[in-house]
């Protein structure tokens, strides 16, 4: 079976416009996915080039392919099966900078350069006093930046029409604000011109962006299956869900000179935003769809779910998710009620989707701190704005303390059992040790001794009224009746 390459896929040839920090699943079925789109309309009308900062990279697969790839998009829309094939020509080549270092350090030079992105991790934008700006490897992402943006300006004489657009996509607030704020530092603290700095301040944009999409990637146990439909091998096949969202928030207009938004005119289960100000839209991301998980995962595991799937083949953990989301979440924030709504039912399908198996162990990592950023803030605005407790959200109280039930600790984890199933909770060492000396105590007194750890929640719970009484009520149930019935019950 012959492998894809460029002369199988007819790619175009055109100038590289973007330099792309990680050549991982994710950014090929995101990133690469939507200019390989907006080139095909001819909206862009430009190649990618990839860099891999790590010896042992995919540098190698991507030149045996040309760069080619087959993405798979699967998943359900509107509550229907989906599957969409897509040959991705968008990436021209792939270099690292360990054994590629000069043609790393040419993509500066190229003329029509302008968009410059990145995806290291949340741990990838740091930075180090120890970095020398003479060092080839051994510096952080944003010194490595700091170089390239440097080797750019030299090139083209501090021309101001030379600048980049920075689009990093790693998961951590503000991204592009912390990232310039490196570069910066790294600027003043190798002494490089002052007008340097200044080049960075008006020539190149650094945009904050949030990025939504589910991406299992390479299909090990479906690869020969899928080659076989394709009539070709390809090593870099990637998978992700249809669902896609990228907000972008920009200090200026960018629309014009990246216009990813256009090919998806009428798509309900994708959306590329320009904003001012990303934060409704993180909130809504984090509150309804991190939040409903948050929310349903522990009793749906406690209920004898393994996960999300099943959880939502089960009328009971569908109808109160469900209602979650609509009647507990939803109200509690600002964009308009239609649009979250529409969000709201993308994460249904989501969470339907038949060929991801998310597993609801991996989920319940760090549940307290989850359920402190994703849920406690739409149940005190929940009681704000009504003046009465949320049933479902405190429910998913009682269902982590009885979830969060175990005597040993073994190599960080501690174990708890349903139905006489060990299973590992996964958490910081305090809240471990916080449950295994507390959670066999009276309902009441773990709960008191649970919403009181200011430690845990940045404030006592205890003083909202009436929250003790209605989680202690959900736990004792669980404890008596089990999880399944408790959810009933409420």
């Amino acid at each position: 079976m012959k492998t894809i390459n460029a002369e199988m896929t007819k790619a175009v040839s055109r100038p590289i416009r973007v330099v792309q920090y990680g050549g991982g699943n994710f950014l090929r079925a995101f990133v690469d996915y939507f200019f390989d789109l907006a080139n095909e309309q001819g909206l862009f009308n430009g190649s990618i080039a990839i860099v891999e900062s790590l010896p042992n990279s995919n540098v190698d697969r991507f030149k045996g392919q040309d760069c080619q790839y087959t993405l798979q998009l699967r998943g359900n829309i509107n509550g229907e099966k989906y599957v969409e094939t897509r040959v991705i020509t968008s990436i021209a080549k792939a270099v690292t900078v360990y054994f590629d270092y000069e043609e790393y350090i040419a993509l500066a030079r190229e003329e029509e350069l302008r968009f410059f992105v990145s995806n290291t991790t949340e741990a990838g934008i740091v930075f180090n006093a120890n970095d020398k700006f003479e060092d080839k490897f051994g510096v952080t992402f944003p010194g490595k930046l700091t170089q390239f943006l440097y080797e750019r300006y030299v090139t083209f004489n501090g021309d101001r029409n030379k600048g980049l657009i920075m689009l990093p996509v790693e998961l951590i607030d503000d991204n592009g604000i912390v990232l310039k704020k490196y570069v910066l530092q790294y600027a003043e603290m190798w002494n490089l011109p002052e007008d340097f700095r200044k080049w960075l301040e008006e020539a190149c944009v650094f945009t904050s962006t949030l990025v939504d999409r589910i991406v299992p990637g390479y299909p090990r146990d479906e690869k020969e299956e899928i080659c076989a439909q394709l009539g070709y091998n390809d090593d870099l096949l990637d998978t992700a869900e249809p669902f896609a969202l990228w907000v972008i928030e920009s200090p200026v207009d960018i629309r014009d000179e990246l216009p990813l938004d256009k090919p998806l005119e009428g798509k309900t289960n994708m959306d590329i935003i320009f904003t001012d100000n990303q934060k409704p839209y993180k909130q809504r991301k984090v509150r309804i769809l991190n939040g409903a998980h948050t929310s349903f995962v522990l009793a749906s595991y406690l209920a004898g779910h393994d996960t999300v799937k099943e959880s939502m083949d089960d009328a009971l953990v569908r109808d109160f998710m469900n209602e979650t989301i609509q009647k507990e979440i939803i109200p509690t924030l600002t964009l308009p009620v239609d649009e979250l709504k529409q969000f709201a039912d993308a994460v249904v399908d989501r969470f339907n989707n038949p060929f991801i198996k998310h597993a609801l162990l991996s989920i319940s990592l760090n549940s307290v701190s989850k359920w402190r950023a994703r849920c406690m803030p739409s149940l005190l605005g929940y009681v704000e704005k009504f003046g009465k407790l949320p049933k479902n959200l405190s429910f998913s109280i009682a269902a982590l303390l009885a979830f969060y039930k175990g005597h040993e600790i073994v190599n960080g984890a501690l174990i708890g059992s349903r139905n006489g199933e060990e299973y590992k909770i996964m958490d910081d060492p305090e809240v471990l040790e916080f449950f295994k000396e507390n959670c066999e105590l009276p309902a009441e007194e773990l709960v008191t001794k649970y919403l009181s750890n200011e430690g845990l929640h940045g404030q006592d719970l205890t003083r909202v009224e009436g929250l003790v009484a209605e989680v202690t009520r959900g736990l004792e149930n669980i404890r008596k009746y089990g999880a399944a019935k408790a959810m009933e019950m409420i």
